[in-house]
């Protein structure tokens, strides 16, 4: 059984991960390989690969915390506590990491990217790490630094990234009809979030390739692709009544280089579900 890591360890692992994270919200360049050299000669006896599997902890902490994490490190349950007591200690004395997370989050985005190569854009749907810590795991929505703030719950309140997401859903599905000569079918597509309000549970209505409807709901993120979406009661029903033909297109990196992944069928059979609010009545 491998030893678990000393405070100092994990305090410097820490650094060096959110260090990093700050670079990615600022837009900035650093070099991930280089960061982890420099992280072995000060840990001495942490190989490479153990330092990458403690940063892919940490993005499972993050994630579980509702903070943004580097995409580059999967997240991995079954951590350590002290882990995540670190973490949660670093990120409530990095003001300047908590406002580049604001403000990567709420950025507005003026307008949806080209939609190039599908076969660069659709990609299959990760697998999430099945070791997990159960006794640890936490709903994503627990207020985390002490403020009550969830940034995955408010990125996905964001509206211009929302509406430029669903735009580029909306041209992914217009390019694959279109290249597969159903062309009379990808000009029926319709924007029914746009044409008939937002409240029918899905935002765009498309067609397969034989012409039965596809009802496609979409969730964006500039995050990556393990990063939790928020799904209302409404999405969540009819995905369950209108299974054969329910879509979930989750797009990610969409600030960066977008691409999809597909959920088919109702969001129980493909998610784990965590109630996020209730509703308060007077007595």
């Amino acid at each position: 059984m491998a030893e678990d890591w000393s405070p100092e360890e994990v305090s410097a692992t820490v650094a060096d991960y959110l260090a990093m994270l700050g670079h990615e919200l600022r837009g900035e360049r650093y070099n991930k390989s280089e960061h982890n050299r420099r992280l072995q000669a000060q840990l001495r006896g942490r190989s490479a690969g153990a330092i990458e599997f403690k940063h892919a902890n940490i993005s499972a902490v993050l994630i579980e915390l509702g903070f943004p994490y580097i995409d580059g490190y999967k997240p991995r349950g079954n951590y350590q506590e002290l882990l995540k007591d670190e973490v949660s200690a670093r990120l409530e004395g990095d003001a300047r990491l908590v406002r580049a997370a604001d403000a990567f989050v709420q950025a507005a985005v003026d307008a949806a990217p080209a939609v190039l190569a599908l076969s660069d854009i659709l990609v299959p749907a990760p697998v999430r790490d099945i070791v997990r810590n159960r006794a640890r795991e936490r709903p994503v929505q627990d207020p985390i630094l002490g403020r009550g703030i969830n940034y995955l719950e408010r990125e996905a309140h964001n509206a211009s990234l929302g509406a430029a997401g669903e735009l580029f859903a909306l041209n992914v599905e217009h390019r694959r009809l279109w290249e597969a000569g159903k062309r009379g079918l990808a000009e029926r597509i319709e924007h029914v979030s746009q044409t008939r309000g937002d409240g029918l549970g899905y935002d765009i209505l498309s067609f397969d390739l034989d012409g039965r409807e596809k009802l496609i709901e979409v969730k964006t993120t500039g995050l990556g692709a393990m990063t939790p979406f928020f799904a209302s009661k409404r999405e969540v029903s009819v995905s369950e009544e209108r299974a054969q033909h329910f879509n979930l297109y989750r797009v990610f990196k969409f600030r960066e280089s977008p691409k999809v992944f597909v959920l088919q069928g109702a969001l129980r059979e493909n998610c784990v579900l965590d109630p996020v609010q209730y509703r308060a009545s007077l007595l």
